[in-house]
């Protein structure tokens, strides 16, 4: 198994819901209104006057098979949406009770 952190801006949230309805994931948790700044481009998303995004943190575990074809979704959302911010974090799973 494979927990797989997806951290994207608010505003595309909706597409990564449909790319994990699109690959049948089912099981995930959501964060809403998350602070952070990309650490290598982009603006910081800190919900202030002077940065008022925000982002959502997406966390789902599935088998070692789904990964690739959900970071080519994500891939796919990023190169739609270059401006607004989307990283996908990839770990092992080493037990789920």
């Amino acid at each position: 198994m494979k927990a797989v952190m997806i951290v994207c801006n608010m505003v595309i949230e909706e597409e990564v819901g449909e790319a994990l309805e699109k690959l049948d994931i089912r099981g995930f948790t959501q964060w809403n209104e998350v602070q952070g700044k990309g650490s290598e481009t982009g603006d910081p998303h800190l919900g202030t006057h002077i940065w008022p995004s925000l982002n959502s943190a997406i966390l789902t575990v599935i088998p070692e098979e789904q990964v690739e074809a959900l970071l080519e979704e994500i891939e796919a959302i990023e190169s739609q949406a270059e401006q607004q911010g989307i990283r996908a974090f990839v770990w092992e799973i080493e037990q789920v009770v």
